[in-house]
Order: C-alpha cells, then structure tokens, then sequence
C-alpha cells in the first residue's frame, strides 16, 4: 500500500498504535463473527479536546458589528482575545478494524445579538472520522429552533500526520474544515457549502494501554491547509513624478491636480472583505488602508484658510449574502479654518441620495501653507453628521450610528503645479475609528436583494414574513446598508429554520 493512501489515526491503524501503546492493540476482540474469527476492537479514547473556532470573521462579527456576546459554557471555554474554542472531556472509540473514530465532547458555546436579533448555539460537539475523511457534529439552536446532531463541518485529513502530545495523547494539528450544506442552513444561508472555517485540533487518550515512546510518523512544524478568511487589499501606489517644476502661468490658489485618500471605516472595510466585494471606478484606485479618489476640481486659499474640493471616481460595497450595495462617489472636502465637511453622494439600489454632508472635519490642526507647491491636509479628523449616519439607518429600530461618531480620517493633497509630488497614495485607520469588537462600533444587518436603502436613508423590507435571519441574516429577509445598518428581520411561526 502506498504512503499516501495508508490510512490515518482517526482513520489509521498504525498512527493508533503510535499513541494508544502496543498493549491497548492487543486487547481481546469485542465479538466474534459468524465464522468464529475475533471481530476487530474497538478501543476506548478518553480526555479528548477539540480546539476549534468555528470562524474567526464571524467571531469579530459577532462582538464587534453586532454588538453581542460570545458565552462558552458546560465545560467548553474560549481562549484571550476572542480566541478559538476549547471542548473537553472527549470521549469515545476507535475501531481498530474499519480505522474510524467517533469521540464526543463537553460543552456549548453560545452567540446571541440584541441588535441583529440572532442567539445561536452550538452544543453536543462530536468528531468523528473514517480513512481520510471526517465530519463535526453538533446540535445547532437558532432563535430557539434545534437541529440535532448535524454535520457542520466536513474534515479533511488527506494531509494531516498524527503527533503525539501530552501524556501520550494523540494529536491532530489543524486539519481543513468546510461548512457543510447543513451547516449552512442552520445558519440560514449566511455562508455557502464548502467555505473554509476555522482548522480544528483533536486531541485524545486511549482509555486503557501505555502509549509508545517513539510516534511512526514525525508530526508536521507547520499546519498543512490553515485558512485565511479576510483576503488583504493590494497596494497601489502612484507612479514617482519626475520633477516639481513650477508651470508658468499658474494663479495663485489654482488646483491642477490632487487626490483624496479615505477608508470609510475600517471595521467596515474588514466586514466587507469577510464574504463580500468592493469594487472602484471612475479613476478611484485601492490604496492601503482604503481608497483614493482623483482630483476633479479645486481652490485653495491658504491665507483664508479655505478649500473647495471635487474628486473624482466611486467605491461600491456589495454583499449580496447580506443584501449589501452601498456605492459612495462625488467627494466634496470644503473648509473654513478649523471646521470642514465631507460630501458625498450615496447609491443603493432605491436610488441616489445626493450632496449628503457625510462627515464633518476637524482642521484644527492642518496647515494650509504650501510645501512644493502642494497644500496637504493629512490625517484629518473626522465623524459623522447625522446625515451621515440616516443613510446605515434601518426603518424600523433606525441607525445604530451617531452623529459625532468618528469614521475613518481623510487625507486631501492639492497642487498648484503639474507633477508636484503629491506623498504617498495610502489611507489611514487613524485614531478614533472603532474596529470590530469595540463598544460603538459598526453593525451590518441582514439582506435582501429585492429590498434597499429607501430615501432619507431607512431601509425598506419587502417579502412575507420569514423566520428572523441569524448571523446577518440572508437575502430575501430585510435589508441591512453596510456597516452602521441595523438588524431587521421579520419572523415566522413555527420554529423551523429556513
């Protein structure tokens, strides 16, 4: 038999050897067949852990955008930091004929969000395992409905060498996970069949026999296969001008080029990136840390300490799991001394709302003066109008956003002579902007592709009334508009999951 096609612990004979000790291996048959030979054993397996985080993205959803809480109970904990689960007190067997494994485990973890009306738990966790596959098994609650004993996550162990770890125990370091089609119903249709979860780490003891010193196989330094959920955006930097020259003939206060950069707000942003898209257009480009939108128009007066800026080019956010299309285009900058306001116009589906006063500026201390032809306003604080935050407002329980909350700063650069050297195309985070997980910060609410923002900014629902959508909900059940939109659902009699 080949290497590769020999079968693993958990799905291998010799790997159970290794760590369950060559004294459980000789343990008497369970049974006997018809023909009077000894059926295979089944060993016993105690003091098994599942680490598992489910998904991280989801997990700095769940306490940060939706605003809920993370509760591990029944002998299950969770690790520092909003940190992947541990399930104890495994228990179970394996079969030392068919090489499968079936271990159960302790312990519940519960998710639940007042503000996106979802409380989900997962409970009554079990691994098991045959050759090179396996699946993990649970009970799912979602808003009071059960399902039991699904397969949530499918497991991939073509890859995975067996270690050996404490006291003999027999480890599996991050093997592949994927949401099964069940899993993906009980989580009404947030995530697809076959998206990465988190990898998952068993560990287990044989209940009887003393493990070997020596373990057949070297485990693996390095995890095989581990996931990444949140892609990371691609710099673009602009090209590196040849010169400064001062072009003849320029008035005083006359922009021929600039450029805005500006990241919305980060918890945003890595909201999107979880499932999502963001696409640019218009001459905007993907910078570090967000967007920068072309020069279209400008004055500049730096003694009265005033801008007036157009730019060019849009973003759009789209995730249609989530009913989300949010397209922001037309920035305006205008400031007066400390005070300035950002403008923008905002396209969902229902329509465009424009010339919104978005955010408001806080110059207190830019400079206005030119250095190499070119005024720079870097890092500019900034934060919602009320305006702002109606347009992430959800008819029924309204925006979650305030006015005064701060979103991401924004970078102006306007020149007064071709090829100036405008800095660096890249945006910041910036002080002040929540990030997932802090009090404050965004929540996205649930989708549909047949409902939209309304007009002044309230999300209107459409369709018949549907069991209350968890995790973001699904499309066909309310409309959430990024990440300051409100959780609205509609539900269903019954308790039966969609």
């Amino acid at each position: 038999m080949s290497r590769n096609r020999r079968p693993l612990v958990l799905a291998a004979a010799v790997a159970t050897a290794v760590t369950l000790g060559a004294s459980a291996l000789a343990l008497p048959a369970l049974a006997a067949d018809g023909g009077g030979k000894a059926a295979p054993p089944k060993l016993e397996l105690k003091d098994g852990t599942l680490d598992w985080g489910l998904k991280e993205s989801f997990r700095k959803y769940v306490v940060g955008m939706a605003h809920g809480t993370i509760e591990a109970t029944d002998g299950a904990k969770q690790a520092a930091g909003n940190g992947v689960f541990t399930f104890t007190g495994g228990t179970g067997t394996y079969d030392t004929g068919t090489h499968a494994t079936a271990t159960a485990f302790k312990g519940a973890v519960r998710f639940a969000s007042t503000a996106h009306r979802f409380d989900i738990e997962i409970a009554d966790v079990k691994v098991r395992t045959e050759g090179k596959t396996g699946a993990i098994q649970a009970d799912v609650t979602l808003n009071g409905a059960t399902q039991n004993d699904i397969d949530l996550a499918a497991l991939d162990l073509s890859a995975v060498r067996p270690g050996q770890g404490e006291g003999g125990a027999m480890t599996f370091k991050d093997i592949p996970a994927t949401l099964t089609a069940d899993g993906a119903k009980a989580f009404n249709g947030m995530y697809q069949a076959g998206d990465k979860l988190d990898p998952a780490t068993l560990t287990v003891k044989a209940a009887t026999g003393t493990p070997t010193d020596k373990p057949t196989h070297k485990p693996t330094d390095k995890p095989t296969d581990k996931p990444t959920d949140k892609p990371a955006p691609t710099p673009t930097r602009t090209a590196t001008p040849t010169g400064t020259p001062t072009a003849p003939g320029r008035p005083a206060g006359r922009v021929v080029d600039g450029s805005l950069s500006w990241g919305l707000k980060k918890s945003f942003r890595t909201y999107i990136s979880s499932g999502g898209k963001v696409t640019v257009a218009g001459g905007a480009q993907k910078i570090s840390g967000g967007y920068k939108f072309p020069h279209a128009k400008a004055s500049v007066d730096s003694g009265a300490k005033k801008v007036d800026a157009s730019f060019g080019g849009s973003v759009r956010f789209t995730y249609k799991a989530h009913g989300i299309d949010m397209k922001f285009s037309d920035l305006k900058v205008r400031t007066n001394g400390a005070k300035g306001t950002l403008t923008v116009d905002v396209t969902t589906p229902k329509g465009t709302n424009n010339n919104v006063k978005f955010a408001t500026l806080d110059l207190s201390k830019a400079s206005y003066q030119a250095k190499g032809d070119v005024v720079r306003l870097t890092k500019v604080p900034a934060a919602f109008t009320a305006a702002g935050a109606k347009q992430f407002a959800n008819g029924t329980v309204g925006s979650i956003y305030k006015a005064g909350q701060r979103i991401d700063p924004v970078t102006v650069a306007l020149s007064f002579s071709e090829g100036a050297e405008l800095g660096a195309a890249e945006a910041t985070d910036g002080a002040g902007t929540t990030g997932s997980g802090s009090v404050g910060g965004d929540t996205v609410g649930g989708g549909t592709g047949t409902a939209a923002l309304g007009d002044a900014g309230s999300l209107a629902a459409t369709g018949s009334g549907l069991p209350s959508a968890a995790l973001l909900g699904t499309a066909g059940r309310g409309v959430a508009a990024g990440a300051g939109a409100v959780y609205a659902a509609r539900r269903k009699r019954g308790t039966e999951l969609a």
